[in-house]
């Protein structure tokens, strides 16, 4: 009985605790930050604020593709479904984006001028990812670019120091951050900061549910990335999202989805109508040219006004990367250049030259614009090879040759006075299934006139796993301006490739048919170049290293801006001195002095070093130079075999 009597009060004061204890403290303790590490976060937290105020006078385009995946005995994860977006962002007006409309659908009644204050495209992204139930407010998906918008301070916010750490060759130090008290959306897991000025560069975490221990039921993890743009200026470039597992009924799940953010410099417009400006510069007066321009020529030269009308509206819309004038830049020296190995041995004379642009889009499209070839993003990063890149510019050369160029009727830039939300809606750039299937023929004969003739298997190779996975990536494979690689039947276009190649083996490690998304291009997030990885090719150890057409990691070497470099870059090269008479003419492709450099498709690699392990994956390289003009009949020397 005494027992009970002193058991009690003991049992009593023990409940009380741990329910306060549960009300009040859900993280342990941690050990007081020295002078120094607090003096870092003070800084962290006050150039977050600025951030959030400088980032509102920007407009990015944002880019979110997801894929859901299963668990795979052979592959660990493989994707069954996706969903892509693509929105513009209008900061100043409470972190609210607008979508592109797709071109299929019909802009709705009222929906007039830019960013109208819609929630429409954050709301589609928040129901993809199983967030729509706490994401009605515009903070939603925007979380992931910044911390804490409201409350990142020590009032809401433990910190506790962890190490030093580079990113890239910018130092950083790291620190474990979570909520003092419990409650929904604030942020918990890891930041890094820059010891310089205190920029948060990096944060990888998720934010805290409402009342669940597990938080990742209702906001998933993610590992948000920020770039030096500018002079001080640090702004969200990349966001990673990934769940392994997650229950939805009685199946597990995955999740993987990239976020990339560009066109930081892209400005609206002055006033905010359903107009945009086009302007037209660097124009020549040629009114003492007294040469007439013939029927032909006038037709053609109205295909160029409206090429260029286009090119320029989609530049100006961040659609499209800008031109390139580096000769050393990828359109130049690897895209053209390809250009350059199937026009000469197939005699193709065109009145203008033709010339690549890069769409900046994940979806895997093509298409003309006149005598510019697009190409998006990720289908360049998707192609394994030079002969597969080969095989998509052989079908738009086709196009061209064949005269299958756009709507005129774009030579009048009044039809470009749009929102550039309905792009998609206003500018048709695809091909009809006819001119597409007579391209395609078209294309075959190209390329077996070619010096890609004895590589077309390998070339064949990228269809059919492009084939092989393209009902589980519908969304991928959907375009947005331009043609799909596969006919609505899901069959490719260049079927004869396909028939060409080997069977496909998961097994069979020397197989590289399409590579993960993100392998050789990067975007510019302040002026939207598109620049060539400089990153080694590792040779496959498994089935699991192939991931083609996949969703990946992100990280980046991060590095400061350099002022110097930048004005470099953007000041016209000098004029290279003629070589002396007798001297035989340089190459046109210098090869890559770095064993380490990933290897363009297009150039030769340079030979490593005595104890370098050779990347057994690379793809084959083959001679870039174009076959002599004197003799068009002439047969084309095979490539070398590579060592």
């Amino acid at each position: 009985m005494m027992f009970r009597k002193i058991a009690l009060p003991f049992l009593m004061m023990a409940v009380a605790c741990t329910a306060y204890a549960t009300k009040e403290q859900k993280y342990e303790a941690v050990h007081p930050l020295t002078p120094e590490q607090s003096a870092l976060v003070d800084k962290a937290i006050s150039q977050e604020k600025v951030l959030i105020k400088a980032i509102r006078t920007r407009t990015p385009l944002v880019e979110t593709y997801i894929q859901n995946t299963k668990p795979d005995v052979k592959l660990y994860m493989v994707p069954i479904d996706d969903q892509y977006m693509l929105s513009r962002v209008d900061f100043a007006k409470g972190f609210v984006d607008k979508g592109f409309n797709d071109r299929d659908v019909k802009t709705a009644k009222g929906a007039k001028g830019f960013f109208k204050g819609s929630l429409e495209a954050m709301l589609g992204l928040s129901k993809a990812l199983g967030l729509e139930k706490f994401t009605y407010n515009p903070n939603g998906f925007m979380q992931m670019m910044f911390l804490d918008p409201n409350g990142f301070d020590k009032n809401h916010y433990v910190f506790s120091y962890v190490r030093h750490d580079f990113l890239g060759s910018v130092r950083t130090a790291v620190f474990d951050v979570h909520p003092k008290i419990k409650g929904m959306g604030r942020f918990y897991g890891r930041i890094w900061i820059e010891d310089q000025d205190g920029n948060v560069v990096r944060f990888n975490g998720t934010y805290t549910g409402p009342n669940e221990e597990d938080s990742s039921k209702y906001y998933f993890h993610f590992d948000s990335w920020r770039m030096n743009v500018q002079p001080g200026e640090w702004l969200p470039v990349a966001v990673y999202v990934e769940e392994t597992t997650r229950i939805e009924g009685e199946k597990t799940v995955g999740l993987k989805a990239q976020t990339h953010f560009w066109g930081y410099s892209l400005k609206l417009p002055t006033r905010d109508s359903e107009n945009v400006s086009v302007k037209v510069d660097d124009a020549v007066d040629s009114s003492q040219d007294s040469q007439d321009v013939g029927p032909l020529q006038a037709s053609r030269a109205w295909v160029t006004q409206a090429e260029n009308n286009v090119i320029d509206r989609l530049v100006e819309a961040g659609l499209v990367a800008p031109l390139n004038t580096d000769p050393n830049g990828y359109e130049k020296k690897i895209l053209d250049q390809i250009v350059i190995n199937l026009q000469v041995p197939n005699n193709l004379a065109f009145t203008d030259a033709i010339h690549t642009r890069v769409m900046l889009t994940d979806t895997i499209e093509t298409t003309t614009v006149g005598n510019t070839i697009l190409i998006s993003k990720g289908l360049i990063d998707s192609l394994p090879n030079e002969a597969a890149i080969a095989s998509v510019v052989a079908m738009e050369l086709a196009h061209i040759a064949m005269g299958h160029h756009i709507d005129t009727r774009y030579a009048f830039n009044d039809r470009l006075m749009f929102p550039d939300t309905a792009t998609f809606q206003k500018i048709d750039m695809y091909h009809t299934d006819h001119d597409n299937a007579d391209a395609a023929k078209r294309a075959m004969e190209y390329l077996n006139a070619s010096l890609y003739k004895d590589q077309l298997p390998d070339a064949g190779l990228y269809y059919a796993q492009l084939v092989d996975r393209s009902k589980a990536l519908k969304q991928l494979n959907s375009p947005k301006l331009g043609d799909s690689l596969l006919k609505p039947d899901g069959t490719p276009w260049m079927a004869d490739l396909q028939k060409m190649s080997p069977k496909l083996n998961w097994d069979d490690l020397a197989q590289r048919p399409a590579n993960p998304l993100g392998f050789w291009l990067k975007t510019d997030p302040w002026d939207d170049k598109v620049h060539q990885l400089n990153a080694k090719i590792y040779a496959y150890m498994n089935p699991r290293d192939k991931m083609p057409f996949e969703v990946t990691p992100i990280f980046f070497k991060l590095q400061r801006y350099d002022a110097t470099a930048a004005a470099a870059a953007i000041a016209p090269a000098p004029a290279a001195a003629a070589p002396p008479a007798g001297d035989p003419a340089p190459s046109p492709q210098t090869p890559a002095a770095d064993p380490n450099a990933q290897t363009p498709a297009g150039t030769q690699p340079a030979a490593p070093p005595p104890d370098a392990t050779p990347p057994a994956a690379t793809p084959p390289p083959v001679t870039t130079q174009p076959a002599p003009a004197a003799d068009p009949n002439a047969p084309q020397t095979p490539a070398p075999a590579p060592q």
